[in-house]
């Protein structure tokens, strides 16, 4: 049997509910890190005043991902994930757009994101949808030890 093409999945946000769906997920994409606690920040994600989380849902299952929230100047996204079995069906490029639509509608000026140096399939996506690397050092310090 082969996978359901989905052209633009539909995009809603995230509940309390979906927290447990969206955590392994992450997981499951090899988002998380021992370091970061993806409850903790599905949450803060939630609760904040300036952050959300988009879903892509299959039959209402969680597919995809991405958190999104700004400071003021600059959108961040956190967590664009694709659950493995749906990728290259545009799932990744609909949450793209939503949470990119998202920051608009707030007048964000900027959108920004990390990405780990040595995913190379993370770099060729963003590239792919025209994202380009900036000129900048990402420097940091954790302000509670795990």
């Amino acid at each position: 049997m082969g996978r359901q093409h989905l052209h633009r999945p539909v995009i809603d946000d995230a509940t309390p509910a979906d927290a447990a769906a969206v955590v392994a997920l992450w997981h499951a994409c090899g988002l998380t890190r021992p370091w970061n606690d993806p409850d903790a920040d599905f949450t803060r994600a939630l609760d904040g005043a300036t952050s959300t989380i988009l879903l892509a849902r299959q039959a209402g299952v969680p597919i995809g991902s991405v958190m999104v929230g700004h400071d003021g100047h600059r959108g961040w996204l956190y967590y664009l994930a694709v659950r493995p079995d749906a990728r290259g069906q545009g799932v990744g490029t609909a949450l793209f757009d939503a949470a990119e639509q998202w920051l608009r509608a707030r007048s964000v000026p900027k959108l920004q994101l990390m990405v780990r140096e040595d995913n190379a399939a993370a770099l060729a996506f963003y590239d792919r949808i025209g994202l380009e690397r900036q000129g900048v050092v990402v420097l940091g310090r954790f302000l509670t030890r795990p």
